[in-house]
């Protein structure tokens, strides 16, 4: 892949705020990331750190209200998806980016075939005949490794597994070829062996139809055997950027060295506990003013208090949002 190719998505100072009862939280907080063409971006973190929220927020998916996209640009095409008319988002929004949503009993509608619901983005979209959709609808089907397609058109999806289900839902996302396809913990709920067919069927189909994609999870050894460069985020914030490999050999984030610690190994004692992350995450009632990690930071001083640190340049493509150089054993000049 050329590292000059030109970013096919460009997010720029995405904040993304909640209004509830209690006052507002602050889900996504000045989030800048790209994607170019046929690259996989992992995205890692704690459940809460705001993985999902952003993924949503590029694509006009939050109810609002409750959710407020604040502030931000998020250029795809040419165009700025949180400027367009509704109707223009909903042309991209299916069409030309894929989501696959993290539960696949909940996302499909179980009172239509799964043959109907793969075909309603095929005729939308692409302005299919019925005959034509249907016959799309079983090469997808056959695409993600479902035997037995043509028949299978016809079930509901409580008559499929749940790995099934997924790659229904994958077939659904690749219907009209996007350029990008967004996967949100499509594996989570899934089995080890399920898990394993499900990743091997999605780099296959990267590979084979050339789009770009973020996978979002909490899975670290997920991401390790497929990524090419990884946001890890926390507190609504992307706290590290990273290739993978320099992210595991060197990582410069307190919390992203935490993260890597708490990974189960198959060597040493037995009886040794694994290990964890004291603390609980922020609230984030509040707009960020200090560092979101700090009451939880072996490494924390007084500045990270009074102030938010931003993304300091650590090496080629990589960067970290922490006043302290780990390469250096103490805080950065300011």
């Amino acid at each position: 892949m050329p590292e000059a190719a030109a970013p096919v998505l460009d997010v720029q100072g995405l904040k993304t705020v909640f209004k509830t009862r209690g006052g507002e939280v602050h889900a996504v907080n000045d989030v800048s990331f790209s994607l170019r063409p046929g690259e996989l971006l992992g995205v890692v973190g704690e459940s809460g750190s705001g993985k999902s929220v952003t993924m949503m927020s590029l694509l006009g998916l939050l109810p609002s209200p409750p959710a407020e996209i604040r502030h931000g640009c998020v250029m795809f095409d040419g165009k700025d998806l949180l400027q367009v008319k509704p109707r223009t988002l909903r042309a991209v929004r299916g069409g030309e980016i894929g989501f696959v949503f993290q539960d696949p009993m909940t996302s499909l509608n179980p009172v239509y075939t799964v043959g109907m619901q793969i075909m309603e983005p095929l005729r939308k979209h692409m302005g299919l005949s019925k005959r034509a959709a249907a016959t799309r609808a079983r090469e997808l089907l056959e695409l993600v490794g479902i035997p037995d397609a043509q028949r299978r058109l016809d079930d509901y999806p409580h008559q499929f597994s749940g790995g099934m289900r997924q790659r229904v839902m994958i077939a659904i996302a690749l219907a009209c070829d996007p350029k990008v396809l967004i996967a949100d913990e499509p594996t989570t709920a899934l089995d080890v062996t399920i898990q394993a067919q499900i990743l091997d069927l999605m780099l296959g189909l990267r590979e084979k139809l050339g789009m770009a994609v973020i996978w979002i999870t909490h899975d670290l050894g997920v991401i390790a055997g497929i990524a090419d460069r990884v946001l890890v985020m926390y507190g609504g914030q992307i706290v590290e950027h990273a290739p993978v490999g320099d992210l595991f050999r060197d990582p410069q984030h307190p919390y992203t060295r935490a993260l890597l610690k708490t990974i189960p190994t198959i060597s040493g004692e037995r009886a040794k506990r694994l290990t964890v992350i004291e603390g609980q995450p922020p609230l984030m009632t509040e707009a960020p003013n200090a560092c979101p990690f700090r009451a939880r930071c072996d490494v924390a001083f007084d500045r990270c208090a009074v102030e938010n640190p931003p993304r300091y340049p650590v090496g080629p493509g990589h960067d970290a949002a922490c006043f302290y150089n780990a390469r250096t054993k103490g805080p950065r000049d300011a």
